[in-house]
This record gives C-alpha cells, sequence and structure tokens, in this order.
C-alpha cells in the first residue's frame, strides 16, 4: 500500500477520531447491544440488527484507519516548492465563469473532506490543480461538464 501524506493537524485529527470511535462509540453500541438483548427475542429483534450492524461497521472502521496510521507520512513543509500546487497546500480559485472564489486544501484521499473544503489529490480537480503555478488556468473536467479556474493564492 503507497504512503498516506498528511499535515500534523490531519495526522491528529485521525489519532482523535480513531479513540473516539475506539472508546465512545464501542461503548455506546455495547450498551445498545445489551439493551436490545433486554427485549428477549434475538432472531426477530430488528434494534438488536441494528445495533450489531452498527458494531460490525464501527469495528470495520477502526480497523482501516488503524492501517492508516501505519502509512501516514507528515509532509516537510521544508521540501515542498512555494510556487507549485501540491498535496498540503491550500489554493485559491476562480472560477472563470461565475467569478467567484473558492478555496480548497489538497490532502490525501483518505483524508479528503470536500464539506472542509479538503479535496483529495486524486479527485478531477485535484488531478488538474496538481504541479500548477499561481496564475495559471486550469480546465476541471466533472460530471456536470468542463469549468475553468485561475489560481490566485497558494499557501502551506
Amino acid at each position: 500500500m503507497a504512503d498516506i501524506f498528511v499535515s500534523e493537524e490531519a495526522l491528529e485529527k485521525m489519532r482523535a477520531d480513531l479513540h473516539a470511535i475506539k472508546s465512545v462509540k464501542r461503548r455506546e453500541i455495547v450498551m445498545a447491544i445489551q439493551e436490545a438483548r433486554a427485549h428477549g427475542d434475538l432472531s426477530e429483534n430488528a434494534e438488536y440488527d441494528a445495533a450489531r450492524e452498527a458494531q460490525a461497521h464501527n469495528e470495520k472502521r477502526i480497523a482501516e484507519l488503524e492501517e492508516q496510521l501505519t502509512r501516514v507520512r507528515i509532509i516537510d513543509k521544508s521540501n515542498v516548492p512555494p510556487d507549485t500546487v501540491c498535496i498540503g497546500k491550500s489554493v485559491t480559485l476562480l472560477n472563470k465563469t461565475t467569478n467567484k472564489q473558492v478555496k480548497y486544501e489538497l490532502v490525501a484521499p483518505e483524508v479528503s473532506d470536500f464539506d472542509a473544503g479538503k479535496i483529495s489529490i486524486t479527485s478531477p480537480m485535484g488531478r488538474a490543480l496538481i504541479g500548477k503555478s499561481l496564475k495559471e488556468e486550469v480546465a476541471v473536467k466533472a460530471p456536470a461538464g468542463v469549468t475553468v479556474y485561475k489560481i490566485m493564492k497558494m499557501s502551506m
């Protein structure tokens, strides 16, 4: 498996997420299973089935996070080229069609979160931006069509 390059902040978030699901979430699920068992017949107990499904999902997520943490590498900011878009950088883009600005941080796929403005370097937008320079225009192919952006700012 490939290394996962992240910022120190992203590493801490991954560790905090793992801690939360291993301690708090696990405890909540165990309590839900115990409560569902108290209702009697488990063969027709939807609450029990739902709690067991939640437990399986939670354990899978724990295993995924633990595996990902073994592959994490911190981005060394001193080795990042100052004038090129790369993983770990935040970029402010101008949508040439709408004339609106958007800001994204380019991150590894495992820690991407579009709602938080963290886009994967493997996403259509990420792939289009990697290696580009300030004031350069990029065409991003997405399901909705091609959109042209101009890189207005970038920072670590």
